[in-house]
């Protein structure tokens, strides 16, 4: 016998308090991590491919910090784009001190010392031909050099002041080599949010456009980063970082691949972010911008998804905008 209308689901639907009194996921301004841009100067450089978004100097960088804060937001990503000069074939400007990572860390931790902030261990922003480690004379990027390198770069950021390192790179191996030597060198505290599930995928143009990168790349970066048909690949390498001692695992892209961030949940019960990265945030842009969506219908929306998916938090460009909206 039907239970209508003894049961009417629409009952908790009704009215705004009781939506809100029913929802099962919730989503606030702590769940989100800002990525920003870092450059030499002092001039703000809008990025084209990314309506909205800007490279900073130190200064805006402090600034941006200082809104995050009083926003709500927990942490900020930094990712920088190194001037062509300093780029080389082994990307030796990751390790130095006084890199602008490393600055924009120190200012951001003087500045503001209670926000969170993540760093990109890799070597793309480095290099002069655009890939994430030492390649050989064939192209091949070379797994145990690489993480070689990779494991100085994190020690560098974490004595700048990293509070997080993410290992960006989908070397094998890496995050149990970052994790021995932040040991060795009193940096227990420092955690490890490992790129666990990065795929080779269409979406990330115009993060390449904003650190320096696109147009550099020979080749692409499938050897390295996952095929978008496998899944279970995911798990083997999601269980690989947890076992070698990360913190917490990243998804990335976002939207695309919410099947790998519920399988993962589901599967290792462990803290899961995802990136939800240029290329979908330029889609939403575009999208708002001929009347497509409501953006800041689809910004909520699209967050939300993530959360609903079990996301811990998400590394998300539109970060300041649904902070605002989260809090109004």
């Amino acid at each position: 016998m039907s239970q209508y209308p003894a049961l009417r689901l629409r009952r908790t639907r009704a009215t705004g308090w009781s939506r809100r009194l029913h929802a099962e996921t919730v989503i606030t301004p702590a769940d989100l991590i800002w990525p920003l841009f870092v450059t030499q100067g002092t001039e703000e450089e809008p990025i084209g491919a990314l309506p909205g978004v800007s490279r900073w100097g130190l200064n805006g960088i402090v600034e941006r910090a200082r809104e995050a804060r009083e926003l709500g937001i927990s942490c900020l990503a930094l990712f920088p784009n190194t001037p062509s000069a300093l780029r080389t074939e082994d990307g030796r400007e990751a390790l130095n001190p006084d890199n602008l990572m490393c600055c924009a860390i120190r200012a951001i931790k003087d500045a503001v010392p209670d926000i969170g902030v993540l760093t990109d261990v890799a070597l793309d922003p480095y290099t002069s031909h655009g890939h994430d480690g030492i390649v050989d004379a064939a192209g091949y990027v070379l797994n145990d050099e690489t993480s070689a390198v990779l494991t100085e770069q994190a020690l560098v950021q974490a004595a700048a002041g990293a509070d997080i390192v993410a290992p960006s790179d989908m070397m094998d191996g890496r995050v149990g080599q970052i994790r021995d030597v932040l040991e060795a060198n009193g940096h227990r505290n420092v955690q490890i949010m490992a790129y666990a599930a990065k795929y080779a995928s269409g979406f990330y143009g115009p993060f390449r456009d904003a650190v320096g990168s696109r147009g550099l790349l020979k080749g692409d970066k499938k050897t390295y980063q996952m095929d978008p048909a496998n899944a279970e690949e995911a798990l083997r390498e999601v269980a690989l970082d947890l076992a070698e001692g990360a913190d917490s695992v990243m998804v990335k892209p976002g939207l695309p691949y919410l099947d790998i961030i519920l399988r993962v949940k589901n599967a290792f019960e462990v803290p899961v972010f995802a990136y939800q990265v240029s290329g979908e945030y330029a889609m939403i842009e575009a999208a708002a911008a001929v009347g497509a969506g409501d953006r800041d219908t689809l910004v909520l929306e699209t967050l939300m998804a993530f959360k609903r998916a079990g996301c811990s938090g998400v590394l998300t460009y539109h970060a300041p905008l649904a902070a605002r909206l989260l809090g109004a």
